[in-house]
């Protein structure tokens, strides 16, 4: 999502150097993304406070020469890096009483409802119109990597791909289930089609429930490296996820897309592209933006049925076909 905006500020000043600070896991995501010249790792992981830490990466950087920093998160701790780096310029949101630490604060309150509109409204000028449309993610492919993946992996593109993405890491209520899943993939190989499981080493599990269910099912998750699943997902002829990364990924790979949303919501984090089709019950409960359901019964998904999805596979599928 955060690549919305360093599109917007690449196209507005040619010639724009944008270097992310960002944890490891995401340095594989940033080197795709041809706006972003540099990744720095935060060496701390989340919730770690890590104050000379902090300290000592952002004096590193002095010598840069930036201009600006933006600061993306809404915490304390994550503007301390481009204060302690000296950049002239520190936009971000108030939160946390962080107002010694920034110079150029923007209200929340005054913000866009969605993430990536509200990225894109940091890096505006005070008083300037939000773009509309915003721009688009876009990752780079490298097509001889995918080849090398798929000979390692016994993989063909011979059959169209249907993509699942059954993780999500912020917990269980944003978790369609895993037979749920398999519903739909059956319902695509005996059509013909080929079934692909992405996620990291935390959705083996799911994945492989998922194939016990739809006997036929690939599960590549735990087997690839993030930028080789980028690189896979490229191929596939629909995606469906959960509300989650990969979704963001699939989205900025321009693929058909079927976003599944149990306690989030796509007026906060949508798919930004015209190719999705988002799917929720919208129970009265819904959104709760919590990592367990609150009641215990998470219906959101449960009661959310494969055939509803499968339906939203058809339609996406259909808007590719008519790019």
């Amino acid at each position: 999502m955060a690549q919305a905006l360093f599109r917007h500020l690449a196209g507005r000043h040619s010639g724009a150097v944008i270097d992310v600070v960002a944890p490891g896991w995401t340095v594989p995501l940033l080197s795709r993304m041809p706006e972003v010249r540099r990744a720095i790792e935060m060496p701390l992981g989340h919730g770690q406070l890590g104050l000379g830490v902090r300290r000592r990466l952002g004096r590193s950087l002095r010598g840069e020469g930036y201009d600006r920093a933006i600061c993306l998160p809404i915490t304390w701790k994550s503007a301390l890096v481009p204060f302690h780096a000296r950049i002239p310029r520190r936009s971000g949101f108030l939160g946390e009483q962080r107002w010694f630490l920034l110079n150029d604060i923007r209200s929340l309150k005054k913000a866009p409802a969605t993430m990536a509109a509200r990225y894109v409204w940091l890096g505006l000028e005070p008083g300037e119109v939000l773009p509309d449309p915003l721009p688009r993610p876009r990752l780079r492919v490298d097509a001889e990597g995918r080849k090398a993946t798929l000979v390692r992996l016994g993989l063909s593109g011979e059959h169209p791909i249907l993509a699942l993405c059954p993780g999500a890491e912020y917990g269980p209520a944003k978790r369609w289930p895993a037979a749920h899943f398999a519903a739909v993939a059956g319902r695509w190989l005996a059509e013909g089609g080929q079934v692909w499981v992405f996620g990291g080493d935390k959705d083996r599990e799911i994945g492989a429930a998922i194939a016990a269910h739809a006997p036929g099912v690939v599960n590549l998750a735990g087997r690839t490296s993030l930028t080789e699943a980028i690189d896979l997902l490229s191929l596939s002829e629909v995606v469906v996820s959960n509300d989650s990364g990969l979704m963001h990924v699939a989205a900025a790979l321009d693929r058909p897309l079927v976003a599944v949303y149990g306690s989030s919501t796509p007026d906060y984090t949508p798919p930004l592209t015209p190719l999705a089709e988002t799917v929720s019950l919208n129970l009265p409960c819904s959104p709760c933006f919590q990592r367990q359901c609150p009641q215990g019964h998470t219906r959101c998904l449960v009661d959310l049925a494969p055939e509803e999805v499968t339906a939203a596979v058809v339609q996406a599928r259909g808007r590719g076909c008519r790019r």
